[in-house]
């Protein structure tokens, strides 16, 4: 048997925690001296404290804790609940981190507002390619929208080229085209330049048309972080006597396992104003 201290100590929890559960009739004590009052827990009651505190960290009050457990909880119910929680907070967790660095982003771009260089700005023309590609919808042309989708794209192209022996592909590019619901919704085009002849199930391939005249900057760093750089190609064109005309392409140079170290060119399409 263990006094209160001890097993809240081998429980990781609070005196004061076990007090109010014991109070509420959570978890009641094996044994109270009725002379001094103490209250002592044996070690097989650290297994009912782990599921209290683990269907409180799922969320559930203790009133739905204590329903719960009457109806006797089995450890493999309790760790299915425990996966989808834990899949849930690292789902969020993710969430926040892409909010933090788009945050980031946009306060770089107000802070370098009015001193944005745009030397390394090129008007080329890019040549048409041949490429594979999948394609889906999201929300909007915002970060936080484009990045859950054009990731999982990007996953199952290669491993569907990869898996029809498909070699030599290569670099990828993105491009986007309004969805055409009024919303703001745009269809990602997630694309590989692919050798001629190729034919992959399931997979588009087509000759992306080249631009006669793109406008094109190079940006180094997280795909999350691409304002300040897109920002920088739109004074350019609006400076220098050119207009938009569709949306920049992204060209993917070098996509090293570290997002930081990408090395990316954006090539958008424009028309003397």
């Amino acid at each position: 048997m263990f006094a209160i201290g001890d097993f809240a100590r081998h429980g990781r929890v609070s005196v004061r925690m076990l007090r109010h559960y014991d109070a509420i009739g959570l978890l009641r004590p094996a044994h109270v001296d009725p002379h001094s009052g103490y209250r002592f827990y044996s070690a097989d009651q650290l297994a009912l404290l782990n599921r209290v505190i683990a269907l409180k960290d799922l969320g559930f009050t203790l009133e739905q804790v204590g329903a719960i457990l009457r109806e006797e909880l089995g450890a493999e119910e309790l760790r299915g609940m425990l996966r989808l929680r834990q899949a849930e907070l690292e789902a969020a967790l993710e969430a926040s981190r892409a909010r933090l660095a788009q945050v980031g982003a946009r306060l770089r771009a107000i802070e370098s507002e009015g001193r944005m260089s745009t030397q390394d700005v090129v008007v080329k023309k890019v040549p048409a390619v041949r490429v594979a590609e999948l394609s889906a919808v999201a929300a909007s042309f915002g970060p936080q929208d484009i990045t859950p989708v054009i990731g999982p794209l990007y996953e199952e192209l290669c491993g569907r080229l990869e898996s029809a022996g498909v070699t030599g592909f290569g670099p990828g590019i993105a491009y986007y085209t309004d969805a055409g619901s009024g919303d703001g919704a745009v269809v990602v085009h997630a694309a590989m330049a692919v050798p001629e002849g190729t034919a992959v199930e399931g997979v588009e391939v087509q000759v992306l048309p080249g631009i006669e005249e793109a406008a094109t900057v190079v940006h180094r760093g997280s795909m999350d972080e691409i304002l300040p750089t897109a920002q920088t190609l739109a004074t350019w064109i609006d400076t220098n006597g050119y207009a938009s005309a569709g949306y920049a392409r992204e060209l993917y140079l070098e996509c090293p396992e570290d997002r930081a170290q990408w090395v990316t060119e954006l090539q958008e399409p424009v028309v003397r104003a």
